[in-house]
């Protein structure tokens, strides 16, 4: 499954060539921009000198073929949603939204003065999952030990390559491992509900932050235009709603009706083009056939009442609700399982436009966990 051509992709090594002190601030953060401009040439296939922003035709080439190739190491990487996460993080990456992400902690990285070492286990669920905590780690001028997740073992380190070709002072920061982390001042670790629980008997007596299973949810009031539901189609379908910020679980007011939204639902045609998908959703149709199970299907998703938030895969729970305050009561009991809320009703507590569930702002944490502040306090 691994195909390593050169040290920049090895995973089991750390990478880095000669020991070097860490930029400052402002260099780091020059440098993560310019990682962003190339990351947006790279998807959007522009045509920009290579020496502007210190990287090789190489490395552009092997972030672009990883990207179109990605689905033969991994069946749900298909190269639109590499292309959208890419895409994704190389916007979260402009200077102004650096600089407004940055701001409340300036002073504080300024004062920093160790220089930690992080261990950071990665999930596998979305393309470059991990990215954020890669990020944050590295502008607070700490170490990170990367344990990447096998499902996506190689974008990171193609990036990280990237990144030390902008900034080589990077190179003796960044590790990434296949072995057992050891050595590390604090802990990053994201999973579900049943490793977390391993995470805290091996990680609980280090610094750390601690991650479990989340979903997204949806308010709906049955007065969203057509708009609205195809921004909302997004939010369930991207990333075949394998992301802690897909939508899973609708609220739907009493006698709602479902048309409409199955409607624009079925336009999508692309997610049953994956066999993945596809066995999925043939498989909690028959369950569901078979048991007599009541539920909507629009050709490509299934909806089915139910009161739990994570949903299996091709499937999303709806529940019915009496006024928007009981919905904001079950949110309010329900908040650790839940990511973001997409509504139109800013009223609603942690909210998101429709559409735009998986395009979270770096100051959006998972888990509404502050990691920069986290970082700077260990």
């Amino acid at each position: 499954m691994r195909e390593r051509g050169s040290a920049l992709f090895n995973t089991d090594v750390v990478i880095f060539a000669k020991r070097t002190n860490m930029v400052s601030l402002a260099k780091r953060t020059e440098a993560f921009e310019r990682l962003g401009k190339v990351m947006s040439s790279v998807v959007n296939d522009e045509n920009i000198d290579p020496d502007v922003l210190s990287v090789s035709d190489q490395g552009i080439r092997s972030l672009s073929e990883l990207i179109e190739n990605s689905h033969h190491y991994n069946g749900w990487f298909i190269s639109d949603n590499v292309k959208h996460m890419v895409s994704s993080l190389a916007e979260s990456l402009r200077e102004d939204k650096l600089e407004t992400w940055l701001q409340p902690y300036r002073e504080a990285i300024d004062r920093k003065k160790p220089v930690n070492r992080v261990g950071v286990v990665m999930a596998g669920n979305l393309p470059l999952v991990g990215f954020h905590d890669f990020l944050s780690v590295l502008i607070t001028g700490d170490r990170i030990v990367a344990k990447l997740s096998a499902d996506d073992n190689k974008l990171l380190p193609a990036v990280a390559g990237l990144l030390f070709e902008i900034e080589p002072g990077f190179q003796d920061y960044v590790e990434f491992t296949d072995d057992r982390l050891e050595n590390f001042d604090a802990i990053i670790a994201t999973g579900s509900d049943n490793t977390s629980r391993y995470f805290e008997y091996y990680f609980g007596k280090y610094p750390h932050i601690i991650r479990r299973n989340r979903n997204g949810a949806a308010v709906l009031t049955g007065n969203e235009t057509e708009s609205d539901l195809e921004k909302l189609s997004e939010d369930i379908f991207l990333y075949f709603g394998l992301g802690c910020r897909n939508v899973s679980k609708l609220f739907v007011p009493e006698n709602y009706d479902f048309d409409n939204l199955l409607e624009v639902l079925g336009r999508n045609k692309k997610v049953i083009e994956s066999h993945k998908y596809f066995n999925n959703y043939e498989y909690n149709k028959a369950i569901y056939l078979v048991n007599r199970t009541p539920h909507f299907d629009s050709g490509n998703l299934l909806l089915t009442e139910d009161l739990r938030f994570a949903s299996p895969v091709s499937v999303v729970y709806y529940e019915y609700y009496h006024d928007l305050n009981s919905v904001k009561e079950i949110l309010k009991e329900n908040r650790e399982k839940i990511q973001c809320v997409v509504s139109g009703n800013e009223s609603l507590e942690n909210t998101v436009p429709f559409g735009k569930s998986q395009q979270p702002e770096l100051w959006d944490y998972a888990d509404g966990v502050d990691t920069v502040r986290f970082l700077l306090t260990i």
